[in-house]
């Protein structure tokens, strides 16, 4: 039921890094469900990581990482490793070992990740008999099937590639994301990989990953549940023909910043049109605050209601409930005499009241579109924040009742 998820369209190999696909049937048998990603010698890599106390087992790990040369990442579905305490982490690490022995490497200069039902024991055995077909399979243009097999919930892959030029020089991004629900910012229960022939300092690019994140995939809500295994990751190759960026002020810096800003935002917007059950695809736009953090814990407010999701999904134009939310996001001496919002270009409500222009016929226009926008005018400052998130339909309970099952 994705809303607006057009098919995969050309995704450019990465110099440098390649991919393997295979199957060890962790949830169904023949699914594919385990990725190996290989990173060229000297490849600079950043990460950033859910904020759940509860993090699994793989992103404990993978934090611990953050430093080292890393040489692979491999990826499960169908099981979290997540609140498994000391056995999870053996698990994890076992899953490291048993690739780095294959491929040559130590097991701290490779990267895990899980995703899928949390709390339930990591199958070891099954991953790491599948490692061999997957290693076999490693190749620059699998970013497709990789990102079918990284898939949990989702109905559709989701993957985008950017390609831009400097002093004659081609660079090339390409990424994949996978989440479809328990997904809030701080991250989402997500994964996404985007890599880059560019080459970058790795202290730099983590840097520069954090605001990605938080442009991208740390500016989405379906559910609100910050998950136990979010992980965003970049992997700099340095392949192409160019000097390594090693500080901000450089245009091809710039130019990098906006092409990976962008992508992110495609992979992590491509994860709210795919999500569990949406019928509706949603912008909340927050404008005028005193402080960013104000804008957002409106946007929040407005993204987290079930009130104004289900709404979403009966396309019913009850704009009281956008304007209960803005009231009740804990923006401090909020002056509801202030406040516009906006259904697109529909003006609902002026100076914290039923806009004189409003009419029902209008909103309940809006609300049947696939693809919606709430704007809140605060009228109180410069600041302004974006999301997306949303509708709250049947299938979403459906999904979650029967996601054990």
């Amino acid at each position: 039921m994705a809303v607006g998820l057009a098919p995969l369209a050309t995704l450019h190999p990465v110099a440098g890094f390649e991919l393997g696909i295979a199957s060890a049937g962790i949830k169904k048998e023949g699914r594919k469900d385990v990725v190996v990603m290989r990173c060229a010698q000297g490849s600079s890599v950043a990460g950033v990581y859910t904020q759940n106390a509860f993090c699994a087992a793989p992103v404990q790990l993978c934090k611990a990482r953050k430093e080292n040369e890393i040489a692979y990442l491999v990826v499960n579905t169908g099981n979290a490793n997540a609140a498994t305490g000391e056995l999870g982490l053996q698990a994890a690490q076992q899953v490291c070992s048993a690739l780095a022995e294959r491929v040559g490497v130590t097991a701290e200069q490779i990267l895990p990740f899980s995703t899928g039902v949390i709390g339930e024991p990591l199958p070891v055995e099954k991953i790491t008999n599948a490692l061999d077909a997957a290693l076999a399979d490693l190749k620059p243009n699998n970013w497709a099937h990789a990102a079918e097999g990284i898939m949990t919930t989702d109905t559709l892959p989701k993957a985008a590639s950017r390609q831009f030029q400097h002093n004659g020089v081609t660079f090339t991004l390409t990424g994949m994301s996978k989440g479809a629900g328990m997904i809030r910012p701080n991250m989402a229960t997500m994964l996404g990989y985007i890599a880059t022939d560019i080459g970058i300092e790795q202290k730099l690019l983590q840097s520069l990953i954090k605001e990605v994140a938080n442009k991208s995939f740390n500016r989405i809500s379906i559910d609100g549940d910050t998950s136990t295994n979010d992980s965003f990751i970049v992997v700099a190759t340095g392949k192409a023909s160019a000097d390594k960026i090693t500080d901000t002020t450089t245009k091809l810096y710039e130019l990098f910043r906006e092409q990976l800003i962008d992508l992110a935002k495609e992979l992590a917007q491509a994860i709210v049109r795919d999500g569990e059950g949406a019928t509706k695809f949603v912008t909340v736009q927050v404008n005028g605050g005193k402080t960013a953090q104000e804008c957002l814990d409106v946007a929040y407010a407005i993204a987290h209601s079930p009130l104004i999701k289900t709404a979403l999904f009966a396309s019913d134009p009850n704009w009281g409930r956008i304007a209960c939310a803005v009231g009740y996001a804990g923006v401090p001496d909020l002056d509801s005499r202030q406040v516009d919002i906006y259904l697109d270009d529909v003006q609902i409500v002026e100076s914290g009241g039923r806009a004189a222009s409003y009419t029902e016929e209008q909103g309940a226009a809006i609300m049947q579109q696939a693809e919606i926008s709430i704007r809140i005018e605060l009228a109180r400052g410069t600041f302004s924040e974006t999301l997306w998130t949303t509708d709250l339909s049947y299938e979403y309970v459906r999904i979650n009742a029967d996601y054990r099952s």
